[in-house]
């Protein structure tokens, strides 16, 4: 299989430092076209631009996660010491990159102990932000669907709630404003009803796969590190709910990913 777009990965993580760059000049042979590499704040923003850079099918997404407002590594509480606001004045410059084609990962997170109202505060600013720059947003949404969605009727953003995990009936008020969903390894595992219902409820068009790399390894690869490639396995599940076969299923949410993140104008800037 080939034409996969992955709109949610972390390359930067630790857990590719063995073996990175190796890695990602085998993702083309193995049917990868796009890459989204996402960071969650200043400090790995600038690895993630510079992969963009390095390797023409990836593209970067700039942004401080929810979740970085508590982790003591993170340039959010290691460097601006909670202040937000500072760092996301330092991570302005980059949007003006080419090779940056998103807010993210931005959004709301109420799994882990993180100050809720420092969160809704610093994805509002990131919400505007975007609307300002008119860049589309990888968002973040766990365990926060009331917040989320409230916010996300107010500021309509553009762009792709990832790795979606509300009902069939909130997909289709989302996606009919104009959101795409991420859908990745989580729809391959026993018991993924809910997912199955959102991807026979949503247009087609508004559908696009991503891994959240290293995590969330798909069936029959579960437990593993995870990778682009294994998105094949995700295309496979979803073709069977869609009633086709697996290459048109990445065909699909490829030109998807492409219309969202604008992939092949950077590719074309980098010839």
């Amino acid at each position: 299989m080939n034409n996969i777009y992955d709109t949610h990965a972390h390359y930067g993580s630790h857990q590719f430092d063995a073996d990175r760059d190796e890695l990602l000049t085998a993702l083309p042979a193995g049917g990868v076209a796009g890459v989204l590499e996402c960071a969650t704040h200043s400090g790995d923003a600038p690895a993630a631009v510079a992969l963009a850079h390095r390797y023409p099918f990836v593209r970067a997404a700039v942004g401080i996660h929810p979740e970085s407002l508590i982790e003591e590594d993170a340039a959010t509480v290691a460097v601006y010491h909670g202040d937000w606001r500072a760092e996301l004045d330092a991570l302005r410059p980059l949007f003006d990159d080419p090779a940056v084609a998103a807010v993210g990962e931005i959004g709301l997170d109420k799994h882990w102990p993180v100050p809720l109202q420092a969160q809704l505060d610093l994805f509002e600013a990131q919400l505007q932000l975007a609307a300002e720059l008119g860049l589309p947003c990888s968002i973040h949404d766990r365990e926060a669907h009331g917040e989320m969605y409230e916010l996300l009727r107010h500021y309509k953003p553009k762009g792709v709630l990832h790795c979606y995990s509300g009902s069939a009936e909130d997909a289709v008020r989302l996606t009919g404003q104009g959101l795409a969903l991420g859908f990745g390894g989580a729809v391959t595992y026993k018991g993924a009803k809910r997912a199955a219902k959102v991807l026979q409820a949503i247009p087609r068009e508004a559908a696009v796969l991503e891994t959240d790399c290293p995590y969330m390894s798909p069936t029959p690869v579960r437990g593993q590190r995870n990778d682009s490639r294994n998105i094949a396995f995700v295309a496979e599940t979803i073709a069977a709910l869609w009633d086709t076969d697996a290459q048109t299923v990445l065909d699909i949410t490829a030109a998807n990913a492409r219309r969202i993140y604008c992939f092949s104008d950077v590719n074309a800037s980098k010839k």
